[in-house]
């Protein structure tokens, strides 16, 4: 687990920083910072937007007796979506993007699901 943490926090900066680098050396280093704040405020308009819906949903869901399991899963989707819109880049940046647009989001919810299905079965197995 250690490597895998130490892969993800040292190659994602790197391809991060590549990427920034080319996008900055074909439409100069001002689009560029642009850019990367124009998607930071987005982000954040989306994520409160995207959030407050969902608290909107899970406080109808309880009012209602029942438990919000999507609705949470959606909060920390959009949780998730928010802070990896904090770190600049592009690809952290398309990746938090997904996590907060509905649709892309449901996609994502529909993979997981199969990805946890799948660990809870091996772990299951004698």
């Amino acid at each position: 687990m250690f490597i895998r943490l130490l892969l993800l926090f040292t190659i994602i900066p790197v391809i991060e920083l590549t990427i920034l680098i080319k996008v900055g050396s074909a439409i100069g280093a001002a689009p560029t910072i642009a850019l990367i704040i124009l998607t930071g405020v987005a982000g954040a308009y989306l994520a409160r937007t995207q959030g407050l819906d969902t608290l909107g949903r899970i406080q109808r869901a309880m009012n209602a007796g029942h438990m919000p399991a999507e609705e949470l899963i959606d909060g920390a989707m959009i949780l998730a979506g928010g802070i990896v819109l904090l770190t600049p880049g592009l690809v952290t940046d398309i990746l938090g993007f997904c996590l907060l647009v509905p649709v892309t989001r449901r996609g994502l919810k529909k993979w997981l699901r199969l990805w946890f299905g799948h660990r809870i079965e091996i772990v299951r197995r004698p």
